[in-house]
């Protein structure tokens, strides 16, 4: 098992998104980010049902930098609750997990 994971977090523009990219990568938290969207989420927030066009970043980083990668998001963005949410990586290519390695050093 491997300790690489993939980060998920939302956003509400596609301008924030690349700001959390950029912050993140930028950092060296993560060695990619991915930028997905325009996605629909629909969402309870406030005690109603919500509907919102957002942006999915995914993030390649591994667990031990899971702490500042959340530190790092929290601080650059704009939601009050944002979604960030870890999911292990149970195989990958060894040349691909070798280069997140290596760029996180």
């Amino acid at each position: 098992m491997s300790d690489h994971i993939e980060v998920r977090v939302t956003a509400g523009s596609p301008e924030e998104a690349d700001r959390l990219a950029d912050a993140v990568v930028g950092h060296r938290f993560a060695a990619c980010a991915q930028i997905v969207g325009p996605i629909t989420s629909v969402y309870w927030w406030d005690g109603e049902v919500n509907r919102s066009q957002e942006w999915l970043v995914l993030f390649k980083t591994t667990a031990e930098r899971f702490g500042d990668l959340s530190g790092c998001v929290r601080e650059v963005h704009s939601y009050d609750v944002p979604e960030i949410i870890a999911v292990p990586v149970a195989m990958g290519s060894g040349d691909y997990l070798s280069w997140i390695d290596q760029t996180l050093r």
